[in-house]
């Protein structure tokens, strides 16, 4: 009987595991089936974008003819008038603007910085950050304390009273990707007036926000929290070469006088828009994928890598849609956001129309982090759609996309988060981006051609697995 008993239990098993390995070899032929037509499309995708790509021109226009844009400024009010014919002649089925009010931050006329070491006058290249007071108007002159950090700062109480605070933290040069080491030191250039306001300090100076020494300051935006207006003081960078020297003469000089003059100041809100533009999903026109990057710029250069590039390669994946004839079962929505550098009111709006409205988003992509050679994504998902796109990775690994990972999917796409909405990040190399970001340096000729077609065709490809692949009825359940 136990003989019996275990030849009867040998061939169920035998039996489940043969069966078992015919779902699995059907499963696995299915899949090389839908590899070879995805790799074949993704293939047309790059040849498509390679050579008859148009994001190029498109960035040539936006910064050559229109150059800066920063919120609420002549320059962003023409941008949005030249996105909007932009996607019309793109042929999306319907393009409109959605209004909004932004902030109106001007900086007025070129500041000036400068202080005397052992006799000589020492110029230093400055820049007020955005949403700024402005300085007296003969200036200011104070001695000047340096910290590296906002702890730092935190604890100077008195120390900074009457003084100009001179945060040096400098990007730690050991991390790969320059986006930490951004993210590691920027809260001195945004917080720091905030802090040391209510101790008195008469402004703050602040290092750029760059890996790099050079001679350019780097803008970008600043807040004074909830500290009283009275308390609100100058805040400007400086480039990171004077940060160095500034750095370096304090050794040996703490009582040196430092001046510096802006004349920047804050209006009232200006009315704007963010652009969008989309293609009509054939089977599920009501689940919408968005694809976007921020249509205005700091006012120092012409905005090419922040965010031109995103700009014009996010339109480029509904160009290669239509050019290479693929009809997205879900609805794919183009959107120039307005706003993102000083405020992210285009974001937050379309957000809450999007709510409003009761419309169905299951996914988004951002692209904001420049033109540079592809690199990958990085994913803010729930754990069977983070899985699901890191199951392109082979797909995609041939283009050089290798880094698939978790992370944030960026700031304007991020009040869409959702535990059933796929966010992605586009990522390119990250280490000449901070050679360029709000600086007079970020221009047109910094963005190769090439570089920024291959990233277009990567944004279309990871788009159409997304439509592809990503809504079924399980990425909606709670």
């Amino acid at each position: 009987m136990k003989k019996l008993t275990f030849l009867l239990t040998a061939s169920i098993f035998c039996f489940a595991c043969k069966t078992e390995q015919k779902q699995d070899l059907q499963t696995t032929t299915y899949n090389k089936t839908a590899y070879k037509q995805d790799s074949v499309q993704v293939k047309q995708l790059f040849n498509s974008a390679l050579t008859e790509g148009k994001s190029y021109e498109w960035l040539r226009d936006l910064t050559q003819n229109i150059g800066s844009r920063l919120s609420g400024s002549e320059g962003a009010a023409k941008s949005v008038i030249w996105g909007e014919k932009l996607m019309k002649e793109v042929g999306l089925d319907s393009v409109w603007l959605q209004p909004i009010m932004v902030p109106h931050w001007v900086r007025g006329e070129k500041e000036i910085a400068n202080y005397e070491f052992n006799g000589e006058k020492i110029n230093v290249p400055i820049c007020a950050l955005g949403g700024s007071i402005a300085t007296p108007t003969n200036g200011i002159t104070a001695q000047v304390i340096e910290v590296k950090n906002i702890e730092e700062a935190k604890n100077l109480g008195d120390k900074a009273n009457g003084k100009i605070v001179f945060f040096n933290g400098a990007f730690d040069n050991t991390l790969i990707n320059t986006f930490q080491a951004y993210g590691g030191c920027v809260s001195q250039r945004y917080g720091g007036a905030s802090i040391v306001g209510k101790f008195g300090a008469k402004a703050v100076i602040v290092r750029s926000m760059t890996n790099g020494i050079d001679d350019y300051p780097h803008t970008g935006s600043m807040g004074y929290g909830d500290i009283p207006k009275e308390e609100y003081i100058p805040a400007a960078a400086i480039s990171s070469r004077a940060a160095e020297n500034l750095s370096k003469h304090l050794k040996e000089n703490p009582n040196l006088q430092f001046y510096f003059k802006q004349s920047c100041k804050n209006l009232p809100d200006a009315p704007s828009h963010n652009v969008v533009g989309e293609i009509k999903g054939s089977e599920y026109p009501d689940k919408i994928m968005v694809v976007g990057g921020h249509l205005d710029s700091w006012d120092l250069g012409e905005g090419a890598h922040d965010d031109g590039t995103g700009i014009v390669q996010s339109l480029e994946v509904a160009y290669l849609f239509k050019k290479n004839n693929i009809k997205p079962k879900n609805t794919i929505r183009i959107v120039f956001f307005m706003n993102e550098e000083n405020g992210l009111r285009g974001a937050t709006e379309y957000a809450r129309l999007a709510k409003e409205n009761g419309e169905l988003h299951i996914g988004a992509l951002e692209s904001d982090a420049g033109g540079h050679t592809p690199r990958g994504f990085s994913i803010d998902a729930n754990k069977r759609n983070l899985q699901l796109v890191q199951s392109w990775k082979k797909l995609l690994a041939p283009y050089g996309l290798h880094d698939i990972t978790a992370g944030g999917g960026g700031a304007d796409i991020g009040p869409l988060k959702d535990d059933h909405v796929t966010l992605v990040g586009y990522r390119p190399d990250s280490q000449r981006y901070f050679d360029y970001h709000h600086a007079a340096t970020d221009t047109f000729d910094k963005v190769n051609k090439r570089e920024l077609e291959l990233g277009s065709a990567s944004m279309a490809s990871i788009i159409y697995l997304m439509d592809k692949y990503l809504y079924n009825e399980e990425t909606l359940k709670p």
